[in-house]
């Protein structure tokens, strides 16, 4: 069974920085493209970037510019670095695979507020 666990989030004000973390268990994860999405109150979840197994990314037109994605294959782990922070990015934010072929995991809280 695949775990991913999800960790990083805060209570930011807007114009701040967070980085989220996810590692995942169970997979031979450099074979997987990987992916974070977000969901906020009331709304679908969101895919707002990728990152394939050589490294390289994709970004929603929302986050682009501001938003990191990056991944240690050795540490099964993907991040998302997070600058210039909006209220309107406050949401969980979850990782998975590309094609979200894995079970959800518990998600992160962000929440962007002064």
């Amino acid at each position: 069974q695949v775990q991913l666990v999800e960790s990083g989030g805060d209570l930011v004000q807007p114009g701040g920085s967070l980085t989220l973390s996810c590692v995942a268990s169970e997979i031979v994860f450099k074979e997987y493209a990987m992916a974070w999405y977000r969901q906020a109150p009331g709304k679908q979840r969101d895919l707002i970037t990728t990152i394939n197994t050589l490294g390289m990314t994709n970004y929603a037109e929302s986050v682009k510019g501001r938003f990191t994605i990056s991944r240690d294959d050795a540490k099964k782990t993907v991040y998302l670095q997070m600058n210039s922070l909006r209220p309107e990015d406050t949401a969980v934010y979850y990782c998975n695979s590309h094609n979200r072929k894995f079970s959800w995991g518990q998600g992160t809280q962000v929440t962007v507020s002064s």
